[in-house]
């Protein structure tokens, strides 16, 4: 028998994922705009975020959200974090029990400071969950460009099952039972992303954005092993593979709004221009919460949150990492000597 897919959110991560799923299953989009439903449904193109980028002909499209939900055996869940605590509320009525759960967000609750796995869990108890992170432009994936990315659930079994769901001749699918850890480098980067973008904005070159991408890799690892990440994780497509992507595509939306920063634009400014979520922005708020709980040293993350929440230019954030003083390498990473 099928296992029948539904996909929430039809940004252009979710109706790309939603695409790789149709080519293997029975596939459902649901989209909060009726216009935009229709338009996949009966075009076959997303108009809004991946214009001119053909979606499979089986792939179906619905507004309504009951019709999306009640026949699903797997729920994936594309809508930014910010949302997604709502959506699946609005999910849960019509949710047969024990179907299992795939986030695609990026990004932690404002608040309360969970995970998106977590907010699954409380929201959804019973129910499998997972997330599916990596390296993932979604126009390179729908132009046929060869990916890769990683399912990471605790229940290997399941992830087995999802993971042939995702897989195409050219987008590869592992598997991780580490969910924090592939769930907090997917998170993190973001962060870092725009602290890359800077960098690109304000005109250094290349050895300061390898600095960035190096260093910040460390701060992802140091607050993923803290909150009970593997450390290995991050050395793999959901930590470094993912961070790389995110740092230099012209694509990344973080490294968009970094950019523009270092030119010398305002966050609001920025935000009111683009028609799709940078998560990085809020969630630099969250992650510095975070630090400050952990005791956790995280210099860039620090200095990017400056940039986007308390009005310090992208110029003053360099000047800032540049005085800092500098010590072993790998402090609060590998075990000390």
């Amino acid at each position: 028998m099928d296992i029948r897919v539904s996909v929430l959110g039809s940004g252009s991560w979710g109706t790309t994922v939603a695409a790789l799923a149709a080519h293997n299953a029975p596939t459902t989009l649901w989209s909060r705009r009726a216009s935009l439903a229709e338009q996949i449904d009966r075009d076959h193109e997303n108009g809004d975020y991946l214009k001119g980028y053909r979606l499979p002909g089986q792939l179906r499209a619905t507004a309504d959200l009951e019709q999306a939900v009640r026949h699903a055996d797997l729920l994936v869940v594309g809508v930014p974090s910010q949302g997604f605590r709502s959506a699946l509320e609005a999910a849960k009525p019509y949710l047969r029990p024990w179907v299992p759960v795939v986030s695609l967000a990026k990004g932690l609750e404002l608040g309360s400071r969970l995970r998106m796995s977590q907010v699954i869990e409380e929201v959804l108890p019973g129910h499998p969950v997972g997330i599916l992170t990596g390296p993932n432009l979604a126009k390179e994936i729908l132009a046929g460009q060869a990916a890769a990315s990683v399912v990471a659930m605790d229940d290997h079994n399941v992830a087995k099952a999802i993971q042939g769901i995702f897989q195409a001749e050219l987008f590869r699918v592992y598997t991780n039972e580490d969910i924090i850890g592939c769930e907090m480098g997917g998170v993190l980067k973001n962060v870092i992303a725009i602290a890359s973008g800077m960098a690109d904005g304000l005109g250094a070159g290349d050895n300061t954005r390898s600095a960035v991408i190096t260093r910040g890799l460390s701060e992802i690892t140091r607050m993923g092993v803290a909150l009970g990440g593997q450390p290995l994780t991050f050395s793999g497509l959901a930590g470094m593979g993912d961070l790389v992507a995110t740092c230099i595509s012209p694509q990344s939306r973080n490294r968009h709004v970094g950019e523009r920063l270092g030119k010398g634009e305002t966050i609001a400014e920025i935000i009111e221009a683009m028609n799709m979520v940078a998560e990085g922005v809020k969630t630099s708020k969250v992650v510095m919460e975070l630090a400050d709980e952990l005791g956790c040293d995280m210099p860039i993350a620090s200095e990017v949150y400056g940039v986007c929440h308390e009005g310090r230019s992208a110029a003053e954030a360099y000047a800032g990492l540049l005085r800092r003083g500098t010590g072993r390498e790998m402090d609060g990473i590998s075990p000390a000597r």
